[in-house]
């Protein structure tokens, strides 16, 4: 395995910032800054089917590549959002060692 590594995210979200005022003829991540979030919700949930899809059918491969396009359209949707990934990172990092179990109930109240 390379030495490939979450800060890959980090660069790529970088990347999709800087893109935000290019010209949407020629940068995909632009047009759909400029089109909105509605756009970017739309996306991202075709993504996340898609990928949930390859997850029942067990196509390792697919699922690889539909889950770079569900992260690619995820860091989209922070950047819009204004959020930078260091401040998904800290909650992760909040919620180490907890039960999932216990951190779900202590976000819905039971």
């Amino acid at each position: 395995m390379s030495d490939i590594d979450g800060s890959t995210l980090d660069r790529l979200f970088a990347v999709i910032a800087a893109r935000r005022g290019a010209d949407p003829a020629i940068s995909y991540t632009a047009k759909l800054m400029r089109d909105g979030k509605p756009a970017i919700a739309k996306k991202l949930g075709e993504e996340a089917i898609e990928a949930g899809i390859e997850v029942v059918r067990g196509d390792r491969s697919r699922l690889i590549a539909e889950s770079a396009d569900v992260l690619y359209h995820l860091l989209v949707a922070w950047a819009d959002a204004g959020i930078v990934p260091a401040e998904i990172w800290r909650t992760l990092e909040a919620r180490q060692g907890r039960s999932g179990v216990a951190e779900k109930q202590s976000r819905t109240g039971g």
